[in-house]
């Protein structure tokens, strides 16, 4: 049995994730982590991780960026694997994630969904064969309530792209200021927030006179719980490094 702690554990997905575990019978929920203290389970919630009353044997973090410094500290002195899913970081947090990954197991991904990382390897296959002749653009879709734009999921999307392509692109985000033709070597980022939209990302390969287009919804946030429950088992036992679900993938 796996004694799963969640951060954020009062937010919307920390909930989710919590009933997803309920249904298992290989792991358990041992404690909860938020700001709030609003217990609506058989576990605690501690305000912050040293409050913990027991060491987890792996947690998961679906809360803020702020939570960071924290929870790495943690993790670093108590040996506690982590599951990184929030979004948002600055580019100096994920170097801070990576320099704890040196000591500590951490799975780190911006997107917990198996469809999305599909989706991804789709689009790198596509921009390998298609480079030069078609322009790529990327719109991504969410609630009304999401904060960081672009999304995570398409930054990551738009960094696996450009890895593969042999002339790098720049990341457009936002054209209206400037007038003028769009050039080869860029990837248009768009953003729309309304409404309960779960999350949708589309990719569009634009050539002369065709279009390619490949897309993901996510029609429930139990997609990436479930994507969260998985990469906690899959990292427990393991030793420290950075994983991502290209790892977990392999060992299906």
């Amino acid at each position: 049995m796996t004694n799963i702690a969640i951060c954020g554990a009062s937010g919307k997905m920390g909930r989710v994730i919590a009933e997803i575990i309920s249904s298992r019978n290989d792991c358990t929920v041992c404690a909860g982590i938020d700001k709030i203290n609003d217990s609506y389970a058989d576990f605690p919630i501690a305000l912050s991780p040293e409050q913990l009353t027991m060491k987890p044997d792996v947690i998961i973090d679906f809360s803020h960026p702020s939570t960071l410094n924290g929870l790495l500290d943690y993790c670093l002195t108590n040996g506690v694997p982590l599951v990184i899913a929030t979004t948002g970081y600055t580019d100096e947090q994920i170097l801070k994630i990576k320099k704890a990954a040196e000591a500590v197991p951490v799975f780190f991904t911006f997107n917990m969904s198996l469809g999305i990382n599909l989706l991804a390897e789709l689009a790198k296959k596509a921009a390998s064969v298609l480079e030069g002749q078609f322009d790529i653009e990327i719109v991504e879709k969410h609630h009304n309530q999401k904060i960081d734009a672009p999304s995570g999921t398409a930054i990551m999307l738009a960094n696996e792209i450009n890895d593969t392509l042999e002339q790098k692109c720049s990341l457009v985000y936002d054209r209206h200021s400037v007038r003028a033709k769009r050039s080869k070597d860029e990837i248009g980022m768009h953003s729309i927030r309304g409404g309960t939209i779960v999350g949708e990302h589309e990719i569009i390969f634009a050539g002369k006179d065709e279009v390619i287009t490949l897309k993901h919804e996510a029609h429930s946030k139990s997609v990436f719980a479930v994507g969260s429950v998985n990469a906690a088992l899959f990292l427990k036992d393991k030793t420290a490094g950075l994983y991502s679900m290209s790892d977990l993938l392999s060992e299906a």
